[in-house]
């Protein structure tokens, strides 16, 4: 380890982590092959012991991160051992970084996105506020809008009665989004009360009437969550999750969610579907008597 903090400059912390993990798996080592982790075991290590290793460490209850993490320790001792004492390590190089997993995405429950929906204008004096944060979190949950995807909208963007909503997205791929009535009516409240709702205009305006600002909006639903009591992660990108959540629970196909969701690939969209899952799960464990 002190070559690790003199030659590599590593954080204290990063040393006794790493420290940690080394002493781990020499402990492994010795134990899996037999004998004492010296530098001559260690040379014969193949890949299929650093397999073991990790398994070993998987089947302890160790999450993808965490063994990830464990095998970088091991790959920067291992260049300690290659400069120090030639073992190359070569079996090393053939063992793959466990992916961490990516998180669920946050869903809010039925009740809490519709309390933000229909009750964020609360959170201001301001007539026009009001409707406009209304009709904003409205079309983030009613469409499954992101954040960036409803500030960049302008009022000639707006379709025509029963016309559904172009939204350009990411790498500008275009999408169609049709509208619920209830959304409809939120963003025609907001523009009665639109300082300059010409075409060419954005949609969604700041009091000082320019292009309303992500942090605004965050803020403002950061405040309103807390006077409420709603979860922490009530965020605007958590309204596009829980529209994806709820059409799955409502029974709509992973399919239909990706195009309106505007998702590349089908594995992306497939994350509501464990979020599902987990969902049921907690209602199991909370009401069987058996869990």
């Amino acid at each position: 380890m002190s070559w690790l903090g003199a030659e590599r400059r590593a954080a204290g912390k990063t040393l006794e982590t790493y420290g940690r993990d080394v002493l781990a798996f020499l402990e492994f080592c010795a134990t899996h092959v037999g004998g004492v982790a010296d530098v001559d075991m260690l040379r014969s290590l193949r890949a299929a012991d650093f397999r073991a290793w990790i398994a070993a460490g998987a089947a302890a209850g160790a999450g993808n991160a965490t063994r990830a993490r464990k095998l970088s320790a091991i790959r920067t001792f291992f260049r300690f051992l290659k400069q120090r004492h030639g073992v190359d390590g070569a079996a090393l190089a053939l063992i793959s970084r466990p992916r961490p997993k990516r998180p669920l995405p946050k869903a809010l429950s039925p009740d809490d996105a519709k309390a933000v929906a229909q009750d964020i204008g609360e959170a201001s004096d301001s007539a026009m506020v009001q409707a406009r944060d209304m009709a904003l979190m409205m079309l983030l949950y009613g469409a499954g809008l992101r954040i960036n995807e409803a500030l960049v909208l302008n009022v000639g963007e707006l379709p025509p009665a029963d016309d559904a909503l172009r939204v350009t997205g990411k790498g500008n791929k275009q999408r169609i989004v049709p509208l619920l009535p209830a959304v409809r009516a939120a963003v025609a409240v907001y523009l009665k009360l639109h300082p300059n709702p010409g075409r060419g205009e954005p949609l969604f305006v700041g009091v000082r009437g320019g292009r309303l600002n992500a942090g605004v909006v965050q803020k403002t639903l950061r405040d309103f969550r807390r006077a409420n009591g709603l979860p922490e992660h009530a965020t605007p990108h958590a309204l596009r999750h829980s529209f994806a959540t709820h059409l799955l629970a409502g029974g709509a196909d992973l399919r239909s969610i990706q195009e309106l969701l505007g998702h590349a690939s089908l594995s992306t969209t497939q994350r509501y579907t464990d979020v599902d899952t987990a969902q049921l799960m907690e209602v199991w464990r909370k009401a069987h008597p058996r869990a």
